[in-house]
């Protein structure tokens, strides 16, 4: 067997295989062919082991330090090799082409172009085109000079702003094939990008419609006006525009669709014609000045007539000297001699169309002439009888103004004279050297058409009389294009070159609109999208295409140029905004990665252009405009909920980030009014052994209090080191994420890894939040088994947790039952929710039932407020008191003021104390592992169990039913020496290493003797409990026995929350009186003040 190596010396030279040895070595490629080593040459290799594997082990030996990390970080050769042979053409034109010729091309260097070919032609004939053929004398004539000289120079200087913000950011960095929409999407973020990279498609498409039109026009008023469709009349123009403008489309679409090549190969034809077209004007302005064409314009009185019906501009006409009545006496008079009064009363005039350079006609042509639709067009110098006329002479042979003029249509008609400048910046893939070319070509491309509109303005207007410069049809001068007669040496000329420039435009719009969208569709941002991104299997966009036909169809069925030629000025204008503001927004922020090759922009460059097309916008068409904003702003926010989540560094994210740090700062500067204040959630979550969410209702609550608004931080703590639990932290994050995006919740989620549970809460508690974007009150589920002390840990963890969020000045919300609480899917019809009001801790109790009634589960539950009032207190005056609060807190709400009378304590609470201390004092005593202390409690309950049944009345719990933690078990001779964390560890999880021993009588007795400073086991139950504890026993109670009568079936009760004792040798009791105080209830928020006031009764 031999081994092919291909050794490559020509730099960015490639061979194929299939090609011929003489074409190798023109690539400086050469063969060398190697036979491959056989078992015994193998076994004479001086390395054990000669595998694959082994042998490319060993190829890296040089970087053996770092072979590990090759997969994510690259040599730097390789790196520096992937660089050289970057391309960034996408599946362009040239690849479609190259796969419709059925040759397979590897590698194939195509010349690279400079300024001149690559950027500063392309950008002179997409800037040059419909406009200053059809319409630019109209619009001179109807603006004046001064007038128009207003639209053209704010339109160039609108485009010139527009293209110093695109060169700065087109040489910051290779810009792929895509232009605009590349450009604004990986500067502004995906929403704006996908956005407005629609509406450049949409107004290039619009552009299509606008060029086929002007081709059509000019076919059917200047080339061959009489093949019909339909017959003469008012519509029929406009009808033949759309069935000629229809089959013109399909037959451009079919000219994309079988090979784009063709198209390629007529640019230079077709800019050819725009430039000979220009050349001919020129010319023929010259000869003005020496010889005026022969071209007249009949004039009736004052009014400019249509000679195409009449060749001798008179009334009668002398033949061999007899007087006889010319064609045109019998279009205006009638058989029996009664003739048009304005016709009798005016005398017919002949005057040159083209007066010439030097006729100082350029002064009666400064000014604007507007006018509604239907007017006559007049030479207004011209001396006339004007009569009162009873109707409208639309069947004479005048011509009339055929739409309402005013300046701002004349913007929105002219401005796409003025687009095409993004032509540069889409071929930059055939740039020699794109970061120079760009700016320059396109800049240049620019001045130059401006300097080219602002002559011809100029010239125009000093050379072609004002009432034919009006005719936007020519019709005046026998259907000759008005330019077509100034130009030299024949108006065929502007025909034919303009027929074939808005031809060849309107090619291009179909080619290039097609794989716009497609470029859209593959970047994945709006979903239904996606098919337009399928095409043939050259690349070749046919489903584009289609919809591209479909929406340039609409366009042509508008049959009329100057309604399109806004349309598309909309589209335009956005995307060349959104240039501008890109450019700003980049320099403003000042990101490292902002370097631009081209120094010559500022942002108040930029801004102001952005200000200047959004003028324009207006200007053109306010309704257009709101239009166009419409559907940017749907399609911004149908991509931001809808769309697929892109990261490319735009400038979005960094302004966003700008902003988020000044606002933090500010918010740190000044205290956190009352008025402003909303609960700014940490969420403590716990996660089941899947790393997912145990209680997901906590969120769902979360998400039903906050209501969107706010901070809401969702945390959770893993026990162990961050080295060996990092992944799994990741993974809990990742979780955390989707369970608040399923309950709809906007938020923050951070799993920390903490050696033990007490820790990480400590450290959320501490540090969660930035800046004065921190976290005011913790919610936190109620452990589970808290009161009947399953989990001693779970139980420690809560109190020090209360006790922390207290010292921090933090409110605390611990939900009982919190998987009964219910989902955002239900919708409770009625129930109450009750706060009952025992302390007052800031207003919290108030501001909670309101922020819940908010949201649409909560709604329609009233609120009620209960108050508890002792013998001392009036209670009539209280509720009186309260309501007036509430009135004022503009607070909606029943208020029932509870009197609870001083009573003795019953047997039942100092029973439930006795038993609740006695408890206590065991779990002191008895430090055993877990079979041990079942049997010990066993042995105690059987010898104690008939005096506590006699002690206890009916419905208190036993103490054979006492569930005691299962973990709480450990070698009494552990307890003096074990540190704080060895013991925490210890009662999580108990080890399997732990010593047991076989409880006997004796030794339980010796153990006894050991510790003679505490009460005998047995002894436990001679003890009295303490008159503390009682009345608070007493207090839990009696308190419980109220809120049930009141709130047992409302849907949420809202309790104040008493603190932690503050000796911690209370602890064991604390979680026993929160359990009382909450028994029988179903739905509990137990609700601890953050020491501060959050409500308050002024605006």
């Amino acid at each position: 067997m031999l081994l092919l190596l291909h050794l490559i010396i020509h730099r960015n030279s490639t061979c194929d295989c299939s090609l011929p040895a003489q074409s190798c070595a023109s690539h400086s490629i050469f063969v060398l062919c190697v036979p491959l080593e056989d078992d015994s040459q193998k076994e004479s290799s001086p390395f054990i082991n000669t595998d694959d594997e082994e042998e490319h082990y060993y190829e890296g030996k040089n970087m053996a330090l770092f072979e590990e990390e090759m997969d994510s970080n690259p040599m730097v050769s390789s790196l520096l090799n992937k660089l050289a042979n970057y391309t960034n053409l996408t599946q362009g034109v040239r690849e479609h082409e190259e796969a419709e010729d059925g040759v397979r091309r590897v590698a194939v260097k195509v010349p690279q172009m400079g300024t001149f070919i690559g950027v500063y032609l392309p950008c002179m004939q997409n800037i040059l085109g419909v406009i200053l053929f059809l319409r630019l004398t109209w619009i001179v004539g109807t603006a004046g000079i001064l007038g128009t000289f207003a639209i053209v120079s704010m339109c160039c200087i609108c485009t010139l702003l527009t293209a110093i913000s695109m060169s700065a950011i087109a040489t910051n960095g290779v810009v792929p094939a895509g232009g605009s929409y590349y450009m604004i999407s990986r500067s502004l973020g995906p929403e704006f990008g996908g956005a407005v990279g629609l509406c450049f498609y949409l107004g290039t498409t619009f552009a299509g419609s606008m060029y086929i039109l002007g081709t059509i026009e000019i076919l059917l008023i200047y080339i061959i006006p009489n093949p019909t469709v339909f017959p003469e009349s008012e519509s029929s123009m406009s009808n033949n525009m759309r069935v000629y403008g229809t089959c013109c489309l399909l037959l451009m679409a079919l000219v994309v669709f079988v090979g784009v090549k063709y198209v390629n190969k007529l640019a230079l034809v077709f800019l050819a014609c725009v430039v000979l077209s220009i050349m001919a004007t020129y010319a023929g302005v010259i000869k003005t000045a020496i010889e005026p064409p022969e071209f007249n314009v009949c004039l009736l009185g004052n009014r400019s007539l249509n000679n195409k019906m009449f060749e001798i501009c008179a009334k009668t006409v002398s033949v061999k000297n007899v007087t006889e009545f010319t064609k045109l006496w019998g279009i205006f008079c009638k058989p029996n001699a009664t003739c048009d009064d304005y016709f009798d009363l005016n005398n017919l005039t002949e005057i040159p169309a083209v007066p010439g350079l030097l006729s100082g006609v350029i002064k009666d042509n400064l000014w604007g002439d507007y006018g509604p639709a239907g007017t006559y067009l007049e030479r207004k110098s011209q001396p006339s009888v004007q009569v009162q006329e009873a109707s409208s002479h639309m069947d004479k042979p005048y011509v009339f103004n055929d739409i309402a003029t005013y300046f701002t249509l004349l913007v929105g008609i002219y401005f796409p004279s003025v687009t095409g400048i993004m032509a540069g910046s889409n071929r930059s893939g055939d740039l020699r050297d794109a970061q120079r070319s760009i700016p320059i070509g396109t800049i240049m491309a620019i001045l130059t058409t401006s300097f080219l509109y602002i002559s011809c303005v100029v010239l125009f207007g000093a050379c072609i009389e004002g009432v034919v410069l009006r005719d936007k049809f020519g019709y005046s001068v026998k259907n000759n294009p008005v330019i077509g007669i100034l130009a030299w040496p024949s108006p065929w000329v502007i025909v034919i070159g303009s027929f074939f420039s808005c031809c060849g435009a309107g090619l291009q719009s179909l080619t290039g609109a097609p794989r716009l969208l497609q470029a859209i569709a593959r970047d994945g941002i709006i979903p239904f999208l996606q098919v337009f991104g399928h095409g043939k299997a050259n690349g070749e966009p046919t489903w584009a295409l289609l919809l591209t036909v479909g929406i340039c169809e609409i366009g042509i069925l508008i049959a009329s140029l100057d309604a399109v030629a806004p349309i598309l000025s909309m589209f335009f204008l956005m995307c060349y905004l959104f240039v501008n503001l890109a450019c700003a927004v980049q320099t403003l922020l000042r990101t490292p990665n902002w370097r631009p090759r081209f120094k010559f922009y500022h942002w108040t460059l930029s801004f102001l252009g952005m200000s200047l097309c959004l003028s324009l916008m207006f200007v053109c068409s306010w309704y257009y405009a709101l239009v166009a904003m419409v559907i940017a702003g749907c399609l911004y926010k149908y991509i931001e909920y809808r769309g697929a989540v892109k990261e490319w560094g735009d400038g979005i994210r960094g302004l966003s980030l700008n902003a988020a740090r000044y606002a933090l700062i500010r918010l740190e500067e000044v205290p956190l009014h009352t008025k402003n204040w909303r609960p700014q959630l940490l969420v403590l979550c716990k996660l089941d052994s899947e790393l997912g969410v145990k209680h997901p209702r906590l969120l769902t609550f979360t998400s039903q209090l906050k209501a969107g608004k706010g901070l809401t931080i969702v945390s959770s703590v893993l026990e162990g080191t961050y080295m060996t639990r990092g992944n799994e932290a990741k993974a809990g994050e990742k979780n955390l994420k989707a369970a608040m995006a399923a309950e709809k919740m906007k938020g923050f989620s951070h799993v920390v890894v903490s050696s033990n549970l007490r820790d990480g809460f400590s450290l959320l508690i501490q540090s969660a939040g930035l800046g004065g974007m921190k976290h005011n009150a913790v919610l936190m589920a109620w452990p589970a088994g808290g009161g009947l002390v399953h989990d001693s840990l779970a139980r420690r963890n809560f109190i020090e947790t209360v006790r922390e969020t207290t010292a921090a000045q933090q409110a605390l919300l611990v939900a009982k039952n919190i998987d009964h609480f219910p989902s955002n899917q239900d919708r409770l019809t009625e129930g109450t929710i009750d706060v009952w009001w025992i302390v007052h801790d800031g207003g919290m109790l108030m501001l909670l039932p309101f922020l819940l009634s908010q949201h649409k589960v909560w709604r329609k539950c009233k609120m009620r407020i209960f108050t508890v009032a002792h013998m001392e207190d009036n209670s009539i005056q209280m509720k009186k008191d309260l309501q007036m609060f509430l009135y004022q807190l503009r607070l909606d709400a029943v208020v029932e003021v509870v009197e609870m009378h001083e009573s003795d304590i019953s047997a039942f609470t100092y029973e439930k104390t006795l038993v609740m201390e006695q408890r206590s004092q065991l779990l002191k005593q008895m430090q055993l592992s877990r079979t041990e202390r079942e049997r010990e409690i066993q042995s105690i309950t059987d010898v104690s169990r008939g005096s506590v049944k006699r002690k206890k009345p009916s419905g208190s719990p036993s103490l054979n039913n006492l569930c005691l933690p299962e973990d709480e078990a450990q070698l009494i001779h552990d307890r003096n020496t074990a540190s704080h964390s060895t013991t925490n560890e210890r009662d999580a999880k108990a080890t399997t290493d732990r010593v047991h021993m076989t409880w006997t009588k004796d030794k339980l007795v010796n153990e006894r003797n050991r510790h003679r400073e505490g009460l005998g086991v047995k002894d436990i139950f001679n003890m009295r409990p303490n008159q503390t504890n009682v009345r608070r026993m007493h207090t839990a109670v009696k308190l419980n026995e109220v809120v049930l009568k009141k709130s047992r079936k409302s849907q949420l009760v809202l309790l104040n929350m008493p603190g932690p004792p503050k000796n911690k040798k209370g602890d064991d009791n604390y979680m026993e009186f929160l359990e009382v105080l909450m028994d029988g209830l179903d739905r509990v928020l137990l609700v601890r003040g953050g020491g501060r006031e959050v409500i308050t009764i002024y605006s």
